[in-house]
């Protein structure tokens, strides 16, 4: 990254000026247009002394104008050109004399997106530069061998960008801010045309830099863009560009570049108080220990108490710089009600042997900064660090990837979490590579739900008619109604865009019908935390109020009141059901009926199913952990026959009558019927159970009787 490019991005322009060239006045007028930076001048002169050199000029002549030219180009980040001239640069093997050139050819061509091309002259470079820029070259070659498919090497988070056509002008747009609290005014800096300085930048063509403001509706859509400052208390005859607000918005920071012909100033940041929408003077911080440094970029932590910036300066503090433009800090001294005034390196977590440019504070407090020393899609790209647990101290850089980094630079991201705005330069339709703005969003995931009620135990009995009430934890609530099958409708969109359901919300959910027990839990569903789209699917079980509750099989060994649990029946298994019933329902009472066939006396059948009701009984209060006060056991006998529906559909008591039909012209069905009568039922005998006035269970239900 030279001189040209970070004035280009308000970085930060150097004051080195390379050797002045001998020879005739053309070929000095044109070294001295392109070492003092002025490259959209240093274009024409160049060409036009390249030209004059002709056949008379020497290869190294012609080589070294070639080359300042497809450097003028390069910086400018007019690229195909640039390419053009490096190829006379090899014509001429002015890689002889710089090797260089196919280092930058290969930055070029990575910048056009031709990533084949550009691995062969970094590959190129690396035979002929004898170990110079190996760090450079090494991190080259990686993203140009993984970003050969950079449209392949999507983002995992789903991006939507646009250009913002309706801002943008074709002169230079870029490094927005939110500016306000709802996020609907964006600052940036622009070269258009209404811009204060007067004349035109030697470096770029483009008139000097002011801020501007887009202001937006609540669609997103521009509805104004003018100039921040028409009193010359910003926006004044020198540049203006990056910048940030304090959370208030009652501090701006920007960077202010001098023009001062010949006297190559480096960059500052200055401070500025809002008060009632009025700026006040600005304040230059007082950040460098020489004047041709540059520091710009300024970026506030939260909290406010940490300014990053980005410099070019070497060292500071004890710390050195890692090369190129490095990310620094300063932090707040809240007693003296100062900042410090010695810039500290971030460290090579975050700085590398390239440019580290652009810092800002996303919402949810992450650092995002543009850099080209670390392996990415080509030239500046945007990268993301997530805060850790310490308080103003981030993770490692990761690569915001694809759509919002492209072969083209891309930088000077300000993000409000879901959506933002970023600069590119990008080529958009035919246009060269210029900076505008861009914006990005996430879509949101869509969610949708659908409720199925039941009866309680029994998935297959659904409930139609039944209310479906929704809550959300942001106030949002609704009312729905099941089917002739038991269920709701789906849920998804409704009022055009708007969703019932929507992201960071817990909903809950329940159902009620007469004759039906409310379930006093609500069942719960979240988007919380969720980073796909998905479809709820939620089953409601209710309880009838009805004369008996049917629970699963449970089995006993002949004459015995212990639980059978094997492979052809786990029946504390079936007994969960008594057990979820009762826990779900905690204001409930009921009688636990068990019943046997009618083999064996009526009397012995009586004293059987009340020792196997107690046992039930003892699981729940004893294993289970349910108030013995909720459950009364009692044992039928043989004195209740179950009812069965026949293979016609004719409702049957099954008396011992019925089942001996059955005893020897189908054994199966005997045995079957048997079995439906030997059965453990309950009933609800109130719903206003309180354990604080309930009267003590009777000591006898833990009491099993002798068979006689």
């Amino acid at each position: 990254m030279n001189k040209i490019f970070t004035v280009l991005l308000f970085l930060l322009f150097t004051s080195t000026l390379l050797a002045q060239s001998s020879g005739p006045k053309y070929v000095r007028e044109a070294y001295t247009s392109f070492e003092s930076g002025k490259y959209f001048e240093a274009i024409d002169k160049c060409q036009a002394a390249f030209t004059k050199l002709g056949s008379k000029g020497s290869l190294k002549q012609k080589g070294d104008m070639a080359f300042k030219i497809a450097e003028s180009y390069r910086l400018l980040e007019r690229y195909e050109s640039a390419n053009e001239w490096l190829d006379v640069c090899v014509e001429l093997k002015y890689f002889d004399i710089n090797p260089d050139i196919y280092f930058l050819k290969g930055e070029a061509l990575r910048k056009m997106g031709d990533f084949g091309k550009a691995e062969k002259s970094y590959s190129e470079f690396k035979k002929l530069a004898d170990g110079a820029r190996s760090d450079e070259v090494e991190v080259a070659l990686k993203s140009c061998e993984e970003y050969k498919f950079y449209d392949m090497m999507e983002s995992e988070i789903n991006y939507e960008v646009q250009c913002e056509t309706k801002i943008n002008r074709k002169e230079f747009d870029m490094s927005p801010a939110f500016a306000d609290k709802k996020g609907l005014k964006v600052y940036f800096s622009s070269s258009r045309q209404e811009s204060s300085g007067i004349g035109r930048d030697p470096i770029t063509g483009e008139k000097y830099m002011d801020l501007y403001v887009a202001e937006f509706d609540k669609n997103g859509d521009p509805t104004n863009v003018v100039s921040i400052d028409k009193d010359g208390i910003v926006n004044t005859s020198e540049s203006e560009g990056s910048l940030c607000f304090d959370k208030k918005f009652k501090t701006m920071y920007f960077t202010r570049c001098p023009n001062k012909d010949k006297m190559m100033l480096g960059c500052d940041i200055w401070k500025v108080s809002i008060v009632d929408g009025q700026f006040a003077d600005p304040v230059k911080l007082n950040l460098k220990r020489d004047e041709k440094e540059s520091v710009g970029h300024p970026c506030l932590t939260t909290d406010g108490m940490k300014l990053i910036f980005a410099s070019d300066m070497k060292s500071s503090g004890g710390d050195v710089s890692f090369g190129g433009r490095d990310l620094w800090y300063i932090t707040y001294n809240k007693k003296a009600k100062v900042w410090d005034s010695i810039p500290r390196n971030m460290g090579p977590s975050y700085n590398t042997s390239g440019n580290e440019l652009f810092p800002s504070i996303g919402k949810g407090g992450e650092l995002f900064f543009a850099s080209d020393g670390h392996k990415g899609i080509g030239g500046l790209d945007i990268f993301v660090c997530k805060p850790t647990e310490e308080k103003n101290t981030w993770d490692i850089a990761q690569n915001m990837g694809y759509p919002i980094n492209s072969p083209s630079n891309d930088y000077a991201i300000t993000s409000r979490g879901k959506r933002g705005y970023f600069t590119s330069e990008r080529r958009l339709n035919s246009n060269q590579y210029s900076p505008d703005l861009w914006s990005y969003s996430i879509p949101p995931n869509l969610y949708d739900v659908q409720v199925i009620v039941h009866e309680f135990g029994n998935k297959n009995k659904r409930i139609p008619d039944a209310q479906v009430s929704f809550f959300g934890t942001d106030d949002s609530d609704w009312n729905g109604e099941t089917n002739e099958s038991g269920t709701t409708i789906k849920y998804d969109v409704k009022n055009g865009k708007q969703r019932y359901i929507n992201e960071d919300v817990t909903y809950s959910i329940n159902a009620m019908k007469d004759g039906f027990l409310q379930n006093p839990n609500a069942t719960k569903i979240t988007t919380e935390g969720l980073k796909e789209s998905q479809s709820f699917i939620v089953e409601i079980e209710l309880v009838p109020i009805v004369e008996e509750i049917r629970t699963p099989e449970v089995r006993y060994p002949l004459n015995e009141w212990t639980f059978i649990n094997d492979s052809t029946c786990m029946s504390t298994d079936s007994l969960d059901f008594l057990y979820n019933l009762l826990s779900t329902h905690p204001y409930i009472t009921i009688d636990l009926f068990s019943h046997t066939d009618s083999r064996s006396s009526a009397s012995y059948n009586q004293v059987l199913s009340e020792n196997r009701a107690k046992a039930v009984y003892k699981f729940l209060v004893e294993e289970k952990g349910i108030d013995s006060r909720r459950i009364q056991p009692i044992g039928k006998g043989e004195a209740e026959p179950a009812s069965w529906v026949d293979e016609n559909g004719k409702s049957i008591v099954l008396t011992e009558r019925y089942i001996n039909k059955y005893r020897t012209s189908d054994k199966a069905k005997f045995e079957r019927l048997h079995q439906i009568n030997r059965r453990t039922t309950a009933r609800i005998t109130s719903q206003d159970f309180d354990p604080s006035t309930a009267s003590p269970a009777n000591p006898e239900w833990m009491e099993f009787k002798p068979l006689k």
